[in-house]
């Protein structure tokens, strides 16, 4: 029998109306925009504003206020490709090992006699010893200096290799550590990037790595790409400070020459600080992830020779006191010092997976860009231009609905209304998905819904087309419905299954505009088959239901 449980039926309406209803907001996007942008500002300010709160208002706060968002093709902006130098972050470590390996042989003088630095390639350390045959002793000294791989990829490798000829040490970088040393520099450059957009309060930027050592960047709404990248070439504020304690609040009494700065990643946590900073960003030379002693995680750091001495001495005058790490006016870490750490170098010790000290070691380095930025690809798309694509992208997809409407009602008449009724819900349960996984919408997208309109009646086709052949085999109109769409699920299941394993695929590997037509186009496919097999079904059975027809015409 043609019949759908009662439950079923429940659950089908609800799905449908849930995704209208999360849609909804997309219909009136300048006003809930503006109330969106009320509300955060509100909410940044910590205080009602009267003419923010006024224009929050605007929009009930009962209803789903989350949006499409607009990506750049549309809403207009800059887009940059960066690729990174990640080369540059050799030749730094190297200089910065420098006073290292000195100070190591240095104490092996009398075996080695004196070193002298040669002149090398930039991502390599030439020591000249006068005593070749204290050569085994030299190798023995600065390997005991290397440290090691913090990498799942590469556990048991060191970070340096050491070798010799001719009475000339070479120190260089391992190949394991310049594949980690490129992901950190990769990584930092683009934590750094994020950071300073963020800050311009764009909205929706996107920052994406691309290969191995490039950076898509795409930030809606501002003026010029040379605009981005001055804001991109701005320096983070990285400061140590001394910790006087902690504070209920940001308006809490701070003292005479004190601050109240909130936690990173404490949500609620504030610290009284002296303004003084011990050192700067300025003055420091690495950060990296580690071990300590007993092989759990940490983060080592080192100091230039200015601020090494101006850290030890104040380790030693501060032994179990905390100091604390800023970042750009927020703590990212308030270690307690265990002892006098003298030469300028230490080691942040905590309840740290290797994942965390990695993610430190990044942001203790994000007061700089690591390497130098080549900008492969800029362009700056203007907001008219954007405005023409969200006209062209709706004249498509009315001309798309207009055509596929046109096409079901004159070749099925009554069903075909059914089809097209399910066709205006499943785009808006694409709207309404979209919305609420807080996807980007770019012009490639627009084409996966357009496309998604002519594929979403392919399933409807197919069971249409069935019905006609079991009616025209004598069968009643109840039991041709049945059976058009039992024969027609095979079908619609392995066509729009391979099409979704495709827009896997291209969101996988491709990128930027691939992603959004790959995010639209597997969305489409899902909300059209459950539209075809369970949405047009549903209406069919309730018109069978009330009208009861002797013979049915499809």
């Amino acid at each position: 029998m043609l019949q759908i449980d009662l439950w079923k039926r429940i659950l089908i309406v609800a799905m449908c109306v849930i995704g209208l209803f999360l849609a909804l907001p997309n219909a009136f996007y300048t006003r809930v925009e503006t109330h969106n942008d009320a509300l955060k500002a509100l909410s940044a300010a910590g205080q009602a504003d009267q003419t923010g709160a006024a224009v929050s208002t605007d929009w009930p706060g009962f209803l789903p206020s989350a949006l499409v968002n607009l990506g750049l093709d549309l809403r207009g902006g800059a887009h940059l490709l960066a690729e990174v130098q990640v080369s540059d972050v050799y030749a730094s470590r190297m200089q910065a090992m420098w006073p290292e390996v000195r100070n190591a042989l240095r104490a092996e003088r009398a075996v080695i006699g004196t070193i002298r630095l040669q002149p090398s390639e930039p991502d390599r350390l030439e020591v000249k010893i006068s005593q070749p045959e204290g050569t085994d002793r030299a190798i023995e000294v600065v390997r005991s200096l290397a440290r090691p791989v913090v990498s799942v990829s590469s556990v048991g490798e060191t970070d340096i290799v050491v070798s010799a000829q001719d009475g000339v040490l070479q120190v260089q970088l391992s190949e394991a550590e310049k594949l980690a040393t490129d992901d950190r520099t990769v990584k930092q450059a683009l934590e750094i990037i994020r950071r300073r957009i963020d800050e311009v309060g764009t909205r929706e930027p996107t920052i994406q790595r691309q290969g191995t050592s490039r950076i898509l960047i795409q930030v809606p709404g501002i003026g010029s790409a040379s605009e981005l990248k001055a804001i991109i070439g701005t320096t983070a504020q990285l400061t140590f400070q001394p910790v006087v304690g902690r504070a209920s609040g940001v308006d809490a009494p701070a003292g005479s020459g004190n601050e109240i700065l909130p936690s990173l990643d404490e949500e609620g946590v504030f610290f009284k600080l002296e303004k003084a900073p011990v050192v700067t960003g300025e003055e420091l030379v690495d950060a990296q992830p580690s071990f300590d002693q007993n092989g759990r995680p940490a983060v080592s750091f080192r100091f230039n020779t200015s601020g090494a001495r101006k850290f030890g001495n104040y380790t030693a005058e501060n032994i179990g006191n905390p100091f604390a790490i800023v970042l750009d006016d927020e703590v990212i870490s308030a270690p307690v010092i265990q002892s006098h750490i003298a030469g300028g170098s230490g080691i942040i010790t905590g309840r740290f997976t290797v994942e965390e000290t990695t993610n430190l070691a990044v942001l203790l380095r994000a007061g700089a860009l690591p390497a130098g930025l080549d900008f492969l690809e800029e362009r700056t798309i203007g907001p008219e231009l954007g405005a023409d694509s969200i006209q062209a992208g709706k004249l498509a997809c009315v001309v798309a609905f207009a055509a596929v409407l046109g096409f079901m009602i004159l070749s099925y008449g009554l069903f075909g209304v059914f089809a097209n009724i399910a066709l205006i819900v499943n785009v808006g349960l694409i709207f309404g998905l979209l919305s609420l996984i807080g996807a980007t919408l770019t012009l490639p997208g627009i084409a996966g819904i357009v496309l998604t309109i002519g594929m979403a009646v392919d399933a409807n086709v197919l069971i249409f087309e069935r019905i006609r052949e079991e009616l025209k085999s004598a069968r009643g109109p109840a039991r041709a419905i049945e059976l058009g769409y039992e024969k027609a699920l095979s079908a619609i299941l392995d066509a729009n299954i391979t099409t979704f394993i495709t827009a896997v695929i291209l969101f996988a590997m491709g990128s930027g505009p691939v992603r959004g037509f790959a995010i639209t186009l597997g969305l489409g496919i899902l909300t059209s088959v459950f539209t075809a097999i369970f949405v047009t079904r549903l209406m069919i059975v309730v018109w069978f239901e009330n009208r009861r027809p002797k013979t049915i015409e499809v």
